[in-house]
């Protein structure tokens, strides 16, 4: 296996200072791309590392200077959950950031939840003709300026679990999940293709438990093994590590620039 020269990593000592930089680019990222009125699409993830850099975004001194009615938010997955449960992605960004920035409500952009009066399958459903309101000319989604990924140490990316039928599906925009290898069970996901329309794939990941999916994912393994080896941006693909992730990455790979 190759590795993949259009996949670039940026290591930092802590998961704090991953956290920092990655709210640092981010806010700079959202800036130049609304400086001229356009609108911003982006994904967002759960898990600590999720949650790290919106608080890290939320007490930054720039984030007041973002016009943030130009930016749209949407999650890679969500638990079907009910919507005040702590295992929520949605709540869980909204208590980081989306509650600390003045954003408009119709702006953020919710998978239903499970107290919603709506089945699993409805709830995918509804959430696709969401992003087909702001598709392109191309594709029924929108192209997110960044969409952030967690990696768990399974290789597993949003809702995508290796060697499941998910990961393979490129017809559909957002799918149901059931019986998940990681509680809860019932989840709702975006596919691949969508994910891989995103300008730049975002990749945060910390602790060694996770080095050996880096390194596979780095490595060009199969997506059906290691679906976050399938995750890329079209202009951009960059894992943001801390130095116990980074103890299997090749040094070429490495660029601290970015």
């Amino acid at each position: 296996m190759e590795a993949s020269a259009e996949k670039v990593v940026v290591v930092d000592p802590t998961p704090a200072a991953v956290a920092e930089r990655v709210a640092d680019r981010f806010l700079a990222r959202v800036r130049a791309r609304t400086r001229n009125g356009r609108i911003a699409h982006v994904a967002l993830t759960g898990g600590s590392m999720g949650g790290a850099v919106l608080q890290a975004v939320a007490r930054h001194p720039k984030t007041p200077a973002i016009d943030w009615s130009l930016v749209h938010v949407w999650w890679g997955d969500e638990r079907f959950v009910d919507r005040g449960d702590v295992d929520r992605n949605a709540l869980q960004s909204r208590h980081a950031l989306l509650d600390h920035i003045d954003i408009p409500a119709e702006n953020v952009h919710e998978v239903a939840a499970a107290d919603d009066d709506l089945t699993l399958d409805e709830a995918a459903a509804a959430y696709a003709a969401e992003l087909a309101r702001f598709g392109t000319a191309d594709e029924p989604w929108p192209s997110f300026a960044v969409c952030f990924l967690g990696v768990g140490p399974d290789g597993h990316v949003a809702s995508l679990f290796p060697d499941r039928a998910e990961v393979t599906v490129t017809d559909a925009a957002v799918l149901a999940v059931r019986d998940s290898p990681k509680p809860p069970p019932e989840r709702v996901t975006l596919t691949r293709p969508v994910i891989n329309a995103s300008k730049r794939v975002w990749l945060v990941l910390t602790g060694a438990e996770k080095a050996s999916a880096l390194g596979l994912a780095l490595a060009g393994a199969s997506y059906t093994n290691v679906p976050a080896a399938g995750a890329k941006g079209r202009k951009r693909t960059v894992f943001f590590v801390d130095d116990a992730a980074a103890s299997e990455v090749p040094e070429d790979l490495i660029d601290q620039s970015y």
